[in-house]
């Protein structure tokens, strides 16, 4: 009998650990099955060169959401899907900038906010965006003199 109780309690606990571990893996790994916590808007941008599903979207210098992901729309445009967090209020005229973190670090999207009292809502579209400096082209238009 005493066996038999101690292989039990060994049994909850190892259910136990094995909840946790599901349980750490789902959040750190940022997957979000239970509770969504942000709203999708759209961006269109002519070129977004080097940014990738998951890179950071800040405002402020605040992260407040990420990039759900990129495509290709009809009219040969960079389609950007972005995530963000619930509780930010975006407007209808602010500017979506393509940063670099450092000189060749990560891209990610910069907020610019606007002044308007139109709020965008889940699906809406930022009309207003500017995509990277391609340092490379700068360069070899310095470098071949059509600066």
């Amino acid at each position: 009998m005493k066996k038999q109780s101690i292989e039990t309690s060994v049994g909850i606990f190892f259910l136990i650990g094995l909840i946790c571990v599901g349980y750490l893996t789902i959040k750190l790994g940022k997957m979000e099955f239970i509770s969504d916590n942000s709203y999708v808007v759209k961006a269109k941008f002519k070129s977004v060169s080097g940014l990738k599903p998951g890179s950071q979207v800040e405002m402020a210098g605040v992260k407040i959401g990420s990039i759900d992901s990129v495509s290709l729309d009809k009219d040969d445009r960079a389609l950007v899907n972005i995530k963000i967090n619930k509780g930010i209020v975006l407007t209808d005229d602010v500017i979506a900038s393509i940063k670099t973190s450092g000189l060749i670090g990560d891209r990610y999207i910069s907020i610019s906010p606007g002044g308007s009292e139109i709020i965008l809502k889940s699906g809406d579209t930022i009309t207003e965006t500017e995509s990277a400096i391609d340092i490379e082209e700068l360069i070899s238009k310095y470098v071949f003199g059509k600066v």
